[in-house]
C-alpha cells in the first residue's frame, strides 16, 4: 500500500548536523532536505530500493536507515557516507527524522553503535527499541 506519510524533522536532528549540512552546502542543501522529505513521504516505496533497510521493527514503529547523497554532488548515496535515522509509525502514518549525518560526524570505529547511541541518549521513546 503506498500512501503518502507525514514527516516530521525533530529539533534535536535540525540542532545538531542538519546545521553543519545547511551550512556547507548551502541552497544545495535545501534541494537535498526536500528530496529526503518526499522520499521518506513514500518510505514504504523507499523500503524497496537498497538505499534504506529496516533496523528494528516493533510494534507499530520500525527504525529505519536510508541514505542520501547532496544534490549536485558527484558522490552517490552509498559512497558519501550520509545516512538518515527515522522513526516510522505505521498507525499513525508519521515519520520522524531523528537524525541527519554524514559518518565523518560520528565518533568512533562502530557507525551503527555510535548512532544507536545518539539514538537513545536523546529519544528517551525509542530507548527500548534497541
Amino acid at each position: 500500500m503506498n500512501l503518502n506519510y507525514s514527516v516530521k524533522i525533530e529539533t534535536f536532528a535540525e540542532r545538531h548536523f542538519i546545521k553543519s549540512f545547511q551550512k556547507k552546502y548551502k541552497i544545495q542543501w535545501d534541494f537535498t532536505l526536500r528530496a529526503i522529505v518526499a522520499e521518506l513521504e513514500r518510505i514504504d516505496t523507499l523500503l524497496l530500493t537498497d538505499r534504506a533497510e529496516t533496523i528494528c521493527d516493533v510494534g507499530d514503529i520500525k527504525i529505519i536507515k536510508t541514505k542520501f547523497k547532496v544534490a549536485k554532488t558527484k558522490v552517490s548515496a552509498k559512497k558519501s557516507g550520509n545516512r538518515c535515522i527515522v522513526a516510522w509509525h505505521k498507525d499513525n502514518q508519521l515519520v520522524f527524522i531523528l537524525l541527519v549525518y554524514g559518518k565523518i560526524n560520528l565518533n568512533g570505529t562502530n557507525e551503527t553503535a555510535e548512532w544507536k547511541k545518539i539514538i537513545k541518549n536523546n529519544y528517551p521513546q525509542y530507548k527500548h527499541l534497541f
